[in-house]
């Protein structure tokens, strides 16, 4: 059986609110109060019930945020961004991967209203509107990360989409390139659809200039790996002469599939990717990408969210970073 507060106050010889200040209020009690405690807690081995803590006092330290899939470094720096920001104001982040499983999103929801957490962070998979309009009723507030807003109803923090898919692929277009291909996955996804929007705007735009969708399962390694294999199947004349990828993940992978059945990058096809993680300048040949500002998003949102945990009357605010282009040897710029 665990001990108590209790236990731990019998053990040093206090009451049970000098072990409650030592815990919370250190100032308020004596040096000597502070080493008897601290003694009693090593002794019977006290861990505090921090939930039950934060439930008494009406305000959870905690901050639920749910990730489409934390094998992509966009995502991690995106939560260090969070949890620095969260570490600053004396909170903490629980990290969560929806892992773009609708059923596993809505699981980590009703895990983090459970909870009763401060907020939430999502960078949602579909639409959660009317989900999170529940826990807000319920005082629990949320922001989306990666994704605006649809409806203004809530607060966001997001990159400019449409833009950084017209940066990547006018890019291509500048160095001489004309048949782009555009290759990720799930490819109704809404920040794919926005970049996916911003290529085909790039190429209406450039006479003799055409744009293919090759839609893979996911947006990782092994999904730019199938692209870049399908893309060798086929005879020279009908292959792209410049890559676009959904994110630096697939970039990678189809870097990794054209190097090992010799198509030159950039020589025979210029590849960009998307998010500027830090593995892209370091591949064999350097990735051109396009950046988003990952860890400041993510400082941004846990801002927001706090402002909003403070005046449930402020109005949503739409916060979109612009995208940036970064030009490394593989698009051959």
């Amino acid at each position: 059986m665990s001990a108590s507060i209790r236990d731990v106050a019998e053990r040093a010889g206090v009451s049970v609110g000098t072990v409650s200040n030592v815990l919370n209020h250190r100032e308020r009690v004596t040096p000597e109060s502070v080493v008897r405690v601290n003694a009693a807690i090593a002794e019977l081995g006290y861990v505090r019930n921090d939930a039950a803590r934060q439930l008494r006092a009406g305000r959870s330290t905690t901050v639920g945020l749910v990730v489409l899939d934390v094998r992509n470094p966009f995502f991690t720096e995106l939560a260090r961004g969070a949890e620095s920001e969260a570490d600053r104001r004396g909170l903490s982040i629980l990290l969560a991967n929806s892992d773009e499983n609708v059923d596993r999103e809505a699981r980590y929801l009703d895990l983090f209203e459970q909870q009763r957490v401060r907020g939430i962070l999502i960078s949602p998979y579909q639409q959660v509107g009317e989900r999170l309009r529940q826990m807000r009723e319920r005082g629990i507030p949320a922001v989306l990360v990666d994704r605006r807003s649809e409806d203004d109803l809530f607060s966001s923090v997001s990159v400019d989409d449409e833009l950084g898919g017209y940066l990547a692929v006018r890019h291509l277009l500048e160095t001489g390139r004309r048949r782009i291909l555009f290759t990720g996955g799930p490819i109704d996804m809404r920040q794919l659809d926005d970049r996916r929007r911003g290529a085909r705007r790039a190429v209406d735009e450039v006479p003799g200039a055409s744009l293919e969708i090759l839609p893979v399962s996911a947006s990782q390694v092994e999904d730019g790996s199938a692209a870049g294999d399908e893309i060798n199947s086929r005879p020279h004349a009908h292959r792209p002469d410049a890559v676009f990828c959904a994110n630096d993940l697939v970039a990678l992978g189809v870097l990794q599939s054209l190097s090992a059945h010799r198509i030159d990058v950039p020589g025979d096809i210029a590849l960009i990717g998307f998010d500027d993680i830090d593995f892209a300048a370091a591949a064999v040949v350097p990735l051109s990408s396009i950046r988003q500002p990952a860890r400041l998003m993510g400082e941004t949102a846990l801002r927001l969210l706090v402002e909003e945990g403070d005046d449930p009357r402020k109005p949503a605010e739409q916060v979109v970073f612009e995208p940036e282009l970064v030009v490394r040897s593989s698009s051959g710029g």
